[in-house]
């Protein structure tokens, strides 16, 4: 419950399925490297170096008991972290494991979901080139986490299956070859990958750094090489990366991609307006965006670890078979990348003690624009913790693979501080807070002048044996156009949620209240109350939600997460007046075999249509069926 704040940003669908993978391979807590350790979002630097520390020290982990012995994991973080690791026997040597063994002992795993939903949209009847269901498939061989090799074939609702231009079947397909710990090749991809490094201001298309789960890792930079195992068709390179250990302390990372991606056109047909990311290709004018342009990109990364100081410097270079010429006519899209070839070039630093946490990363791009973020946390007490970060991004600075930290949804335009902090009062009792200053020179969408945004929360979880409870409130500010478009006004959004939660060793619930009041040119006020339970009995697991909702409008809408089917990430949202309803059922039919349904049902009380356009429902409800069965092999 603790870090879902961030949902609402698309970001944190790339980290549920970046954990549902680390999720289905656990790591080896007594072989895990440090990297592997870092690719559990919820882990600060500190804790992950204190885990690497009494794993030297005392030479193994025994137990999950152990956990509790060190100072920086509280309760919540050690239930966490159980959910991704597991405890090997006695570690074997660090050779190279041969080709028989990996595909004596490899493991394969094949998943395949289908929804159905029991309505009709309006493209299903005249709109759309393919029928309403949506279904995928995913198969994985993996050698524990040194060796993977993943297929992915994805159908989203409408688009044509074996037809039309889909001949081969699905409409999107995604494979990847992923090897690690190798002697001194750290990690290996061919394939379709993503990366990350440093602090995200030049390349990161892998999970992002919303406000909370940035509190919650206090700021920690990091090196990645991830495959793209996940269905979105978004935020990947395709192609070839590695990183080789150069010496003790130094790894270098190079990678090359070339791909095909998805654009709208300029009228002389030669030229692209927008890039686009959403992956549909229903109708016949998103299919004739489909590939219509491709992409190059070449770079690397050095970096050096030593002491707890590291140095890394990143750079790439990536060009467009065509040119980039945005429509500039609205003031906001002013400095939207134009061209078609562009590098960008960081520096990341920083230092790490047993409390105190340096990290920041200072960029370049071809035009001489800058970006730079820095931040420092220090751990005063096993129980206390202040966090700050700053942020400069200039309005010019444009990045196509940047993401990080931002108010905005950008690295560029915005200069702001963040301040924060993880307080553990008395056992039991863990706290989070932060404010977050930004201010926008060059105008924003909806603000056609320089605007200001002031982001404030905090929220306390208390957990007393098998009870927790928690109290989390919102506020945030942030200046937009009035209705005349002469001057700002301030819009003021509050949100709160209590929760109540009781867990046994068979079922367990929680009773949960959503708040929501928005003031600005009107004001607008919802909630939501909703039941969670679940309950497990021998091969069986069962979980059910009900919640009624009450807003004025989209301005106060609510949202609540929902257990679903494995890979698949549920953080809907209401508004209006209804109620939603969904039942979750998962059987383990032995060690090889899982079946999963999900119902879903949302009836509004307040409309005789859902949605509009060619996803209009003529109906005051809907209804979806998710089937998923997993064979391991």
């Amino acid at each position: 419950m603790g870090q879902l704040e961030d949902a609402e940003s698309a970001d944190w669908e790339q980290t549920y399925d970046e954990l549902s993978e680390v999720a289905s391979d656990k790591l080896d807590l007594n072989r895990c490297t440090r990297e592997d350790l870092q690719r559990l979002p919820f882990l600060s630097e500190q804790q992950i170096m204190d885990i690497m520390e009494y794993r030297e020290r005392a030479g193994r982990f025994e137990s999950p008991i152990e956990l509790r012995l060190i100072p920086s994991l509280e309760t919540r973080d050690i239930d966490m972290l159980q959910q991704f690791i597991i405890l090997g026997s006695e570690a074997r040597g660090d050779t190279i494991p041969s080709l028989s063994n990996i595909l004596h002992y490899g493991k394969n795993e094949l998943v395949g979901t289908v929804k159905i939903p029991f309505y009709k949209r309006k493209g299903d009847v005249n709109g759309y080139l393919g029928y309403p269901y949506k279904h995928w498939l995913r198969y994985t061989f993996s050698y524990g986490q040194r060796v993977k090799v993943g297929v992915v074939a994805s159908q989203d609702a409408g688009e044509p299956f074996f037809a039309l231009q889909n001949n081969t079947g699905y409409d999107f397909y995604s494979a990847y070859i992923l090897l690690r710990d190798m002697g001194r090749v750290k990690t290996l991809v061919l394939g379709r990958y993503r990366l990350r490094f440093g602090m995200g201001l030049v390349m990161n298309t892998s999970f992002g750094l919303g406000k909370l789960n940035t509190l919650a890792m206090l700021g920690r930079s990091g090196n990645y090489v991830y495959a793209h195992s996940s269905r979105s068709e978004a935020n990947y390179l395709q192609g070839a990366a590695a990183t080789i250990t150069v010496m003790e302390g130094l790894d270098a990372t190079a990678f090359v991609s070339w791909r095909k991606i998805d654009a709208t056109l300029n009228k002389d047909s030669t030229s692209v307006a927008t890039i686009l990311k959403t992956g549909y290709h229903r109708t016949p004018s998103e299919m004739n965006r489909r590939c219509n342009t491709s992409q190059q990109v070449m770079g690397g990364n050095i970096n050096y670890l030593h002491n707890g100081f590291h140095i890394g410097v990143t750079g790439y270079l990536t060009s467009f078979n065509r040119e980039l010429i945005p429509k500039t006519t609205q003031s906001y899209r002013r400095w939207y990348p134009a061209g078609s070839r562009f590098w960008n070039l960081s520096m990341d630093y920083g230092y790490l003690s047993n409390r105190l946490n340096i990290a920041g990363e200072t960029a370049i791009d071809d035009g001489g624009a800058i970006a730079t973020l820095n931040s420092i946390s220090y751990q005063f007490t096993d129980r206390f913790s202040l966090m700050g970060l700053q942020r400069y991004y200039t309005y010019q600075y444009h990045t196509l693979f940047g993401e990080s930290f931002a108010e905005g949804g950008a690295v560029n335009n915005e200069s702001g501080l963040y301040l924060g902090a993880n307080w553990v009062p008395i056992r039991g009792l863990s706290m989070m807070l932060y404010t977050d200053l930004a201010y926008f020179a060059w105008p924003k969408y909806q603000a056609a002048t320089s605007s200001r945004s002031w982001d404030n929360f905090m929220q306390a979880v208390y957990e007393h044996g098998r009870l927790n409870m928690l109290v989390r409130y919102r506020l945030k500010m942030r200046d937009y156009d009035n209705e005349e478009k002469t001057a700002l006004l301030t819009k003021y959004e509050h949100r709160g949620r209590v929760a109540v939660g009781y867990d046994s060793d068979v079922w367990s619930t929680r009773t949960q209240a959503d708040l929501s009041f928005t003031s600005f040119t009107t004001n607008s006020f919802g909630f939501m109350v909703s039941q969670f339970a679940s309950y497990r009995i021998g091969l069986l697991r069962l979980q059910a939600a009900v919640g009624y909702f009450d807003t004025d409008d989209y301005n106060s809408r609510v949202y609540i997460y929902e257990p679903s089917v494995l890979y698949n990430f549920s953080f809907p949202s209401f508004y209006g007046n209804g109620i939603r309803c969904s039942m979750n059922a998962r059987a383990d039919l032995g060690k090889r075999l899982m079946v999963i349904a999900k119902l879903g049902i949302t009836h509004y009380f307040d409309r005789s249509s859902i949605s509009s356009g060619l996803q209009e429902i003529s109906s005051k409800g809907m209804t979806d069926l998710e089937l998923q069965v997993r064979w391991k092999f």
